[in-house]
């Protein structure tokens, strides 16, 4: 694959990072391009490991355009609300048009958002946006899509109580959840960059478990038993999540409490499971469960 050259915009996020990493281990040139000002720091990391650092202003397409020139393929690994997910995404994705790039994968790395109604969840309403520009766009897309990363489950996911000993659920205990570690979805999209015949969609996700089977694996690591907590149905969810956003100040964080809280009621309400999934896709991807995570952070 070394006469593959990927263009990676986010790369100095965590994320954007291992995408890195992992393309280079496959013997990838990679070229992130990162914004003026940005942080330096980071991006000196990146070039330590080999990384090409194009400093470009957003702003200017024909800067974006000239980093883009002969690449095979574009990653995003961007975040943040409408001003980075829909018109510097956009933005991007137009300078890989114009350089003749084949290949664009965008920021989708979630659950399957395009399976959900619009106006329930304001991140996948500007992913979706994006996915409309990107679908009429003539160049071939991939999305990674991933669940919920797993590492969210032993920090800020108010899934796995373990002070209380208790796995909070809503609506049932049974209902089916993806999630999968960042350092896994990112050697997956690495590999998906180099990959020249994706389809439109690829779904994976590093380990499948219900509101039950958390509690179990949870009481099999930690050797104490954790019960099931309902909090209630979906309907309730909504109307906390309601509440919870009349009364937050306005902010420009990407997760604040209530974005979180959609997210929950929208891998509970069951529509956007990830199936079917493609993790046999690249062989040599080794997936970590949720025991191991659990088991990591002790």
């Amino acid at each position: 694959m070394s006469d593959s050259v990927i263009v990676l915009a986010g790369g100095t996020g965590n994320l954007g990072a291992m995408i890195a990493a992992s393309l280079l281990e496959r013997g990838a040139t990679v070229r992130a391009i990162v914004r003026k000002g940005g942080d330096l720091e980071r991006a000196q990391k990146l070039r330590q490991q080999g990384v090409k650092i194009v400093e470009i202003d957003y702003a200017s397409r024909p800067e974006l355009a000239r980093a883009c020139e002969g690449a095979t393929c574009v990653v995003s690994a961007m975040s943040g609300l409408r001003g980075v997910i829909v018109e510097a995404q956009t933005r991007l994705l137009d300078a890989a048009v114009e350089a003749g790039v084949p290949r664009f994968i965008p920021s989708d790395y979630a659950i399957d958002f395009a399976k959900l109604p619009a106006g329930g969840n304001r991140n996948f309403d500007l992913r979706r946006e994006f996915k409309q520009r990107l679908d009429q766009a003539p160049i071939a897309a991939t999305s990674i899509l991933c669940g919920m990363f797993m590492e969210l489950l032993v920090g800020p996911a108010p899934i796995i109580l373990f002070k209380l000993k208790r796995v909070l659920y809503w609506s049932e205990a049974d209902q089916l959840l993806d999630f999968t570690t960042i350092k896994n979805t990112a050697a997956f999209t690495a590999a998906a960059a180099l990959d020249r015949s994706t389809p439109r969609f690829l779904r994976i996700a590093g380990d499948v478990q219900s509101a039950r089977g958390l509690a179990n694996v949870a009481s099999e690591v930690t050797g104490e038993r954790f019960r099931i907590f309902r909090g209630g149905g979906l309907r309730r969810l909504r109307m906390l999540i309601a509440t919870m956003r009349a009364l937050t100040p306005k902010t420009d964080s990407v997760f604040p409490p209530w974005q979180g809280m959609q997210y929950l009621h929208d891998m509970f309400d069951g529509r956007a499971k990830l199936t079917p999934l493609d993790n046999d896709r690249y062989p040599d991807i080794r997936w970590t469960k949720v025991g191991d995570v659990l088991q990591q952070a002790g």
